[in-house]
């Protein structure tokens, strides 16, 4: 996932440099030439067919028990992840840095925002899940080992735990501002101590796993926001494409 994720990103770097070059070049009739009309229909082709393949089988099941047989969902995800950055690539290439019409402006900034909600649907939220599943899993283990403690101070003079609980109010108010360092104990730390500290890194991480709870929650918006600029690309591409056929190809002129 890890490399995935730097892979799609320096590809989206590449990207937006791509389309920054409407600033040191420009080749108005590269559009339309042979060479600019074969890097548009490349680029319509892996724009167009995964995605359409990917919602057809996620979301029809009959198609879905077909297909998944020979290949997973996830695959056929990361099928749609790269040829739609790579598809948006070549259709920077052919548009040969000629943004002057109103169409055209609004095509290429409709796919790259698809593209780039795309982007943080699929790893800035699956990272945010896996960071969350893992400190909860911390969260439940340091739980286990600070009732372990609990339940050997419950023999030990009530003056050490009565300690504990003092020390833990001033801790706790503290967390919020400064933060805590990380668990280190060993077996000659004192349980008072040991308990202090497990206190303090699991209301950190329970501090942590709402943030986490809370931006999950709103970058879940990224997936309607990739939906609706979408349908819009999509439906601004069946008019370029439209009106290109329409005003006649001078791919061989």
């Amino acid at each position: 996932m890890k490399n995935e994720r730097a892979i799609i990103g320096g590809l989206l770097v590449l990207q937006l440099i791509l389309w920054l070059g409407f600033l040191v070049h420009r080749a108005p009739r590269f559009a339309g030439s042979l060479s600019g009309g074969i890097l548009a229909v490349l680029g319509v082709l892996l724009l167009v067919v995964p995605p359409l393949i990917y919602s057809a089988v996620k979301r029809i099941e009959y198609v879905k028990q077909r297909v998944t047989a020979r290949a997973s969902l996830g695959t056929l995800l990361n099928w749609h992840v790269y040829t739609s950055i790579i598809g948006s690539i070549l259709a920077i290439l052919h548009t040969g840095h000629r943004f002057e019409s109103n169409l055209g402006i609004w095509l290429t900034a409709m796919m790259l925002l698809t593209v780039l909600s795309g982007f943080v649907g699929r790893y800035f939220l699956g990272y945010t899940a896996m960071e969350l599943r893992e400190k909860q899993d911390l969260l439940n283990r340091l739980a286990t080992e600070y009732n372990k403690i609990v339940g050997e101070m419950a023999r030990q003079p009530t003056a050490e735990i009565a300690y504990v609980a003092s020390h833990n109010i001033v801790r706790r108010a503290l967390n919020s501002f400064v933060g805590t360092e990380p668990v280190r104990v060993d077996a000659t730390t004192p349980l008072s101590v040991r308990a202090v500290r497990l206190t303090e890194s699991i209301a950190d991480l329970e501090y942590a796993i709402q943030m986490h709870e809370l931006l999950k929650r709103r970058t879940l918006h990224w997936l309607v926001a990739h939906i609706v600029t979408s349908c819009a690309f999509y439906g601004l591409l069946i008019f370029h494409v439209w009106s290109s056929i329409y005003f006649g190809l001078r791919w061989f002129k």
